[in-house]
């Protein structure tokens, strides 16, 4: 039995043709008295339908998840006593990606002067974010083979599934779709 990869309007890399394009239609083959169909084909404008494996789905560049961890940085505008009431004086955090003690992400130290409680908590969920993303990988991939799962997960795995295409779509540089637009 055949279940669909992708979906209708996700952005795929068509090999046979060598472009990227949109599938317009998702097309099922059914056979009588069979519940699931027995193949499934995607027309993506392009003169033909093509299969699963002709397609390829734009992916993120491996996050190298071993990597990622929180460093500490010494605050050189605040000595330890001007900044008592932070989590760690005298620091700040350091998100490093890379295997060696550099590249990543790090806060302005007026930004993280102002909550620093919230900071060291948004370090903490940047660090760890490798891992929830394969774990909501897992979630995906365990609906996708199970048809059968409680009503609950299927919705947690709707959700990551969501999120997980949030995060391997390549924005257009028009609109972030993450921002909250005021009302």
């Amino acid at each position: 039995m055949a279940k669909a990869v992708y979906h209708k309007h996700q952005r795929v890399y068509v090999y046979p043709v060598g472009t990227w394009a949109l599938i317009e239609q998702v097309k099922p083959q059914w056979v009588k008295d069979v519940e699931e169909p027995v193949r499934v084909f995607y027309d993506c404008g392009l003169g033909r339908d093509f299969t699963a494996d002709e397609l390829a789905t734009e992916q993120v560049e491996s996050l190298d998840a071993d990597h990622w961890r929180v460093l500490r940085a010494k605050n050189k505008w605040q000595s330890a006593e001007e900044c008592a009431r932070h989590p760690f004086p005298g620091t700040f955090p350091v998100i490093v990606t890379e295997s060696m003690d550099w590249g990543g992400w790090r806060v302005p130290a007026a930004e993280y002067d102002r909550d620093p409680n919230r900071i060291e908590a948004q370090a903490r969920l940047m660090a760890n974010a490798p891992r929830l993303m394969a774990l909501a990988e897992s979630l995906v991939d365990m609906a996708r083979e199970d048809a059968d799962l409680p009503p609950a997960i299927a919705e947690l795995s709707r959700s990551a599934a969501d999120i997980l295409k949030q995060v391997n779509t390549k924005p257009s540089g028009k609109h972030n779709s993450n921002s909250q637009e005021a009302a």
